[in-house]
């Protein structure tokens, strides 16, 4: 059997999503998450079997007996996955992750209540959370790349919840048991509850277990979906999970589940359900072509810094020492697409922090990485 990412640049431009629909055809796109991938079988089944049976209509809700449908069918990807042991029960559906943190929010802060990150992360966790009402309180990891546990301690001071990346977007960082322990006893000691996005949690490509946030920390909430292991960005939904000693989302308003997608669910239970072997290969492409990527900076980019992903399907590079950015003092990510046509996501867009990096899609055939590696060497290694 082949790769799963065996789709051609042709293939690829036929879909009409952002990622191939952004930028002019002479642009190679590698930046937003969205994985140039077969979708699996069990999902397009059970989406079209949804299809012709007119089977689309509104999602249920945690009244109904089948309200759980979703959780149920998570519960059982985690324990296989993770050993999780996911209380079906006491979970809430939300919209997708974002829309779900700012409703958790919601119940665990009030309007002009201070929310920490911690830079460089996913850019819109900013957003939404200013678009919330919420003041946001950075604790910049730490220069290894790791939560830096004394910023965390100066940021929680005065604030109501910390918004945790786990893995960690942009830099495949998995937080360890330790970390999590002592992120949760500094959480409890300034009253800071802590929100946890892990939408990447399946996408584990090194030796590192994912532990899930709420079997350390018992008063988290953790949020996740099927949408970013199964490419299923376009059919959105996902599942909030209390931890232990959290029972806030049974405050959670009923009808925040109304924004759930009835075809999204099933096609997010049929991948939970179904997806493992296809999930397996997936997550062994990526560290195939995260050989790849270690190869060509080592021969061709020695003075671009990295270090590989534990778990997503990006690769942070630190290109600050390459002769094109030095010479020019330009963002990497727009000498990339200016001079090679390449599209990466710009390191500043996920805090000052990611000054001289940028972001490269990794879940992609062989072909179109390296025909993104070559771009970004003849680009970065040039003199101007």
């Amino acid at each position: 059997m082949g790769s799963p990412f065996d789709v051609t640049v042709a293939e690829m431009r036929r879909r009409t999503s952002l990622k191939w629909h952004t930028y002019p055809d002479d642009v190679l796109p590698a930046f937003v998450a969205e994985m140039d991938v077969q979708p699996l079988d069990a999902v397009v089944t059970a989406v079209t079997g949804a299809m012709l049976a007119g089977d689309t209509g509104y999602e249920v809700g945690p009244a109904s007996p089948l309200g759980t449908a979703y959780a149920e069918a998570f519960a059982g990807f985690a324990a296989r996955q993770h050993g999780w042991d996911v209380p079906v029960d006491r979970t809430r559906m939300v919209p997708d992750v974002m829309l779900g943190i700012v409703e958790v929010l919601g119940i665990l802060s009030r309007p002009g209540d201070r929310v920490v990150i911690s830079p460089p992360v996913y850019p819109p966790f900013r957003g939404f959370l200013e678009h919330a009402g919420r003041q946001v309180v950075t604790a910049p990891l730490a220069p290894d790349g790791r939560l830096d546990l004394a910023a965390l301690d100066r940021a929680f001071a005065g604030a109501s919840a910390y918004l945790l990346c786990h893995p960690h977007n942009p830099t495949g960082t998995l937080h360890t048991a330790d970390e999590l322990r002592a992120v949760g006893e500094l959480a409890a000691r300034h009253g800071v509850r802590v929100v946890a996005d892990e939408i990447h949690a399946p996408l584990t490509v090194g030796d590192e277990p994912f532990v899930p946030t709420t079997t350390v920390i018992p008063d988290a909430i953790s949020l996740h979906s099927a949408s970013k292991a199964f490419n299923l960005a376009g059919l959105k939904a996902a599942v909030a999970v209390p931890g232990p000693a959290a029972d806030d989302l049974a405050r959670l308003p009923e009808i925040v589940g109304h924004g759930v997608s009835h075809v999204a669910s099933i096609a997010h239970q049929a991948a939970h359900r179904e997806g493992d072997a296809w999930l397996g290969d997936v997550r062994a492409a990526v560290r195939a072509n995260g050989d790849l990527v270690e190869q060509t900076l080592a021969e061709r980019l020695p003075q671009a810094c990295w270090v590989r992903p534990a778990a997503t399907y990006f690769a942070w590079l630190d290109v600050r020492a390459m002769p094109a950015v030095v010479s020019s003092g330009t963002d990497p990510a727009r000498l990339l697409l200016l001079h090679g046509r390449l599209a990466v996501n710009s390191g500043p867009t996920f805090g000052p922090q990611g000054a001289g990096h940028v972001r490269l899609n990794l879940a992609t055939s062989r072909e179109i990485l390296s025909d993104a590696l070559d771009r970004l060497v003849t680009t970065l290694a040039a003199r101007s």
